[in-house]
């Protein structure tokens, strides 16, 4: 896809092309794989590669932008062409603030918040945890000796039983393919959404590890208090990947959600 800045775009679509589409916007420092088989044989899923990330251009500029990642995401809903479930991993929740910043809720028929901020700087949406304080700001040099050390203890504490072997050096191999800048300029913002997060007019649903070590669980908490009639799922041991290390159990929230919205009618 191309996005409006003439950015392309890799978005990795699988599932029964008559499902419910959910797009799945990943982290920073992540990749659509990241997702792994969310949703499986029940939904259409759209799993967009975001700008400077996996299979997708690395433009210079554009990081800073909310009307930029604005303009992204609605690339993907014209490729889907029909209301769809929005569903954002960590830094993917802001990216959806974004969207709804720019465009409201067209082309919308849910959101879900998984683990994620909604806002970013000093406010509450924004809270991290102690192993993204820890890894900050190192993760974000071009020096490989600063970076990669700090990135590898940041994948480390992504689940809450910490990864090991092959399986750690697979999830260290996504943000190692972000460059620097890009890892860089994603934190060169200053956003306070609590306005947007009043407005939002269409389902909405918070699932947020309750041993999540890299965003702060207070940030669901606080955005959730915001969003009209938002629901709450907190997952009992799990960290910063519940749609990794409770599968099954996210799936198929996930899909009940889902089937709730006017995507799922």
């Amino acid at each position: 896809m191309t996005s409006a800045d003439g950015t392309e775009l890799a978005c990795h679509v699988s599932g029964p092309q008559d499902a419910p589409p959910v797009v799945l916007i990943h982290g920073w420092s992540a990749a659509a794989s990241s997702w792994g088989d969310v949703g499986a044989d029940r939904l259409r899923t759209f799993a967009v590669d975001l700008r400077g990330h996996g299979s997708s251009d690395r433009p210079a500029s554009g990081y800073r932008s909310s009307e930029v990642w604005a303009a992204d995401v609605a690339t993907v809903l014209d490729l889907v062409g029909e209301p769809a479930v929005l569903v954002g991993w960590s830094y993917g929740g802001l990216v959806i603030a974004d969207y709804l910043r720019h465009f409201g809720s067209a082309g919308v028929a849910g959101i879900v918040f998984v683990g994620a901020i909604t806002e970013i700087g000093r406010h509450p949406g924004g809270r991290v945890g102690p192993a993204m304080r820890a890894a900050l700001p190192a993760a974000l040099s071009e020096d490989a000796d600063i970076a990669v050390p700090a990135l590898l203890e940041l994948t480390r504490h992504m689940t809450a039983t910490p990864l090991t072997g092959a399986a750690l050096q697979a999830g260290l191999s996504a943000p190692l393919s972000v460059p620097p800048f890009v890892r860089a300029e994603m934190f060169q913002r200053d956003v306070d959404n609590a306005d947007l997060l009043r407005s939002v007019d269409v389902p909405t649903l918070f699932i947020h590890g309750a041993a999540d070590a890299v965003v702060d669980a207070r940030a669901t908490e606080y955005a959730a208090g915001l969003v009209p009639g938002a629901e709450t799922r907190i997952y009992d041991g799990v960290g910063h990947m519940p749609f990794a290390e409770r599968a099954s159990e996210f799936s198929t929230d996930l899909a009940a959600f889902v089937a709730s919205t006017k995507a799922g009618s």
